[in-house]
């Protein structure tokens, strides 16, 4: 094999002490393009929906290392249990306007070790906030609302 030289780069460093500070300030900030200002000034809102709290809801159970898929519909503050996996429904509330548009869950995930997941998950954004296990994830489909 043949070896090639490596050109070396050169590397000036400046002790932060002798550049003032305005200086400084001044490399570190930059102004906006009129395209990034009219962007910043832009105002959005979020859009709040009405929504209805429903008597369960549907989630579904994948165990990564198997490949099995479980749909467990579930009624509010019911457990279902999938291997050393337990998922515990808490509430599940949908858009008025829209039922089967959307879902808005509030689940519990344990194993024997503890808790997994605590908190709400989204049916039409389930990487929102999504469980991180390296074997099971779970997600919500729907509410019951009939």
């Amino acid at each position: 094999m043949l070896a090639w030289p490596l050109a070396a780069q050169e590397i000036v460093t400046t002790p932060i002490e002798e550049i003032p500070l305005d200086e400084l300030i001044g490399q570190l900030t930059t102004t906006p393009t009129e395209e990034e200002e009219e962007f910043l000034t832009t105002s959005t809102e979020a859009v709040m929906q009405d929504v209805a709290t429903a008597s369960g809801g549907d989630l579904r159970i994948l165990d990564k290392l198997t490949g099995q898929v479980s749909d467990v519909s579930l009624e509010t503050g019911q457990t279902a249990t999938l291997g050393f996996l337990s998922v515990k429904l808490n509430e599940c509330r949908y858009p008025i306007e829209n039922p089967s548009g959307d879902a808005f869950t509030q689940i519990v995930v344990r194993d024997n070790e503890g808790t997994l997941f605590s908190g709400w998950m989204l049916a039409s954004a389930p990487a929102l906030n999504a469980m991180d296990h390296p074997r099971y994830d779970v997600w919500a489909l729907r509410c019951m609302t009939s």
